[in-house]
Parts: C-alpha cells; structure tokens; sequence
C-alpha cells in the first residue's frame, strides 16, 4: 500500500547520508548548541534541508515536521516526521552510531520508517504490509536492491540470553529498568536509533529509551513492527507519539515492560 513511499523515502536517505559524509570527513561541523543545551551541526540542517526539498517535490500537498525547522503543515492528512541526525552527541565526537530517521505518518498512523546510518553505511526500512528490510551496506543506489534482505527479529524468549541496549546509562541507575538490567545476559551501550535497529534486525534483543519526541520514534514504530517485535512507550502504549520507547523482539515485551513499572 505504501510501497512507493517506502522506495521514495529509503533512496532519500541514502542520499542525504552522502552529505552527512562529506560533513564528517571534512571536520568542519560547526557546532552550536540549541535552547535545550543540546548540540546542532550543519550536518542537522543540511541533511533535513535536503530532506524538506525533496518531499516537498515529490508530495506537495503532504506536512513535514522536522527536530531542526519545525512544521509545516500539510492539506493531504499524510505527514512526514524527520529527524535528520538522531545522535548528534554521537556525530559531533567522530562516533558512527548516528542517523537518519525518515517517517510517514497517515491519518496519525506511522505507516513508514528508515534509519539510516551514514557513517557505517547501513540502512532498515519498513512499510505497513510490506515489511522491513535491511541493507548491512547498502553501496551505491545503482546496485542497492540487490543487497537487500529482510530484517528480522531474533527469537531470544529468556531475560536471560538477552542483550539489551540502552542510550545512556546515566539514566537507569536509580529507574526500575536496573532491576531488569542485572538479569539479562549483555547489556550495551549502543544507543540512539542504533539501538533500536539492532533490535529490528536480530543482533539485539530490547533498546530501551526513557526520553523521546516524535521525530525520535515515529520510523521505530512501522520498522520493529513489520520485523516482527514491538514498538512501546513504558507505560505500554504502541504509539510514535510518546515520551519514552521500548523495543523488543515481542518475545521479551511483556516481562520488560513488567520490570518497568514504578
């Protein structure tokens, strides 16, 4: 059903991550920081520049909400959500695990999603009814599809022999997700969108993150969905609209969600 979106938005992707590149390599990132403290490069606004252009070429009547230019609204009841480098912390210290979120919100359902991972190359994709998909190295894109293969979630059932990722660790020395840290077999810092791709394509088993805002989760939701797993606030609501997010392979959902109460 949204298959020319899907194409549309992954190949959008991959072209913005040819500039976030070219950004990092020079060195030249031109660093400032945002009202909240946060940092912001040129990388940021190029790439979501870049983004905004495109779709308002090949969907003008749809909205864009993007983390660096707010939102513009659309007549179409479709909006595109981006965040244009999710990790600039990451970005900004030479740290590869950084992307590119591209979504499509419908009716204010998340219907498509891309992470995209310009300094490793990398890239998952994903469509209601159409699944996820995974390019481990995604090339150049004359030769793109051929190195595409489906995402999948693992099929890890036990605390146990799961591994489970979280953005910053800072945030869980006093929260319930502690508990829920010391029974699992692994857990890692491999934070940001990055994480939760992990989960989506097997590698890891549950990304949790207590602060997000809609250009954060709103590709995570139609991604580990359609790869098989689960896409939740901690309270355990299956919405990109939320505040916080947990990703799991679906096995594992119910009991961390369980390790998260207060």
């Amino acid at each position: 059903m949204y298959r020319d979106e899907l194409e549309f938005a992954w190949r959008a992707a991959v072209e913005v991550a040819g500039f976030i590149r070219e950004v990092s390599e020079s060195g030249d990132l031109r660093v400032q920081q945002k009202g909240d403290g946060s940092p912001v490069t040129i990388a940021d606004r190029g790439a979501e520049e870049r983004l905004r252009v495109a779709i308002e070429q090949r969907f003008p009547a749809d909205g864009i909400l993007g983390e660096e230019y707010g939102e513009k609204p659309g007549t179409s009841g479709r909006r595109w959500i981006l965040d244009p480098i999710d990790g600039t912390k990451s970005f900004v210290h030479g740290v590869p695990l950084c992307g590119t979120l591209v979504a499509l919100e419908v009716d204010g359902e998340a219907v498509v999603g891309v992470i995209s991972m310009p300094l490793l190359d990398e890239l998952v994709a994903a469509a209601r009814g159409e699944g996820a998909f995974w390019w481990p190295r995604v090339g150049d894109l004359a030769s793109a599809d051929s190195r595409r293969r489906a995402a999948r979630v693992s099929r890890v059932s036990a605390l146990a022999e799961a591994t489970l990722c979280l953005t910053s660790p800072r945030h869980f020395i006093t929260s319930p997700a502690r508990t829920l840290a010391d029974q699992v077999a692994l857990v890692r810092g491999w934070g940001d969108c990055y994480g939760h791709l992990l989960v989506a394509t097997g590698r890891a088993d549950i990304q949790l993150d207590p602060a997000m805002h809609v250009w954060d989760n709103a590709a995570l939701q139609p991604i580990l969905e359609e790869a098989g797993g689960r896409f939740t606030s901690w309270s355990g609501e299956a919405t990109h609209l939320g505040d916080s997010a947990v990703t799991t392979n679906g096995l594992l959902h119910d009991v961390v969600l369980e390790h998260l109460k207060v």
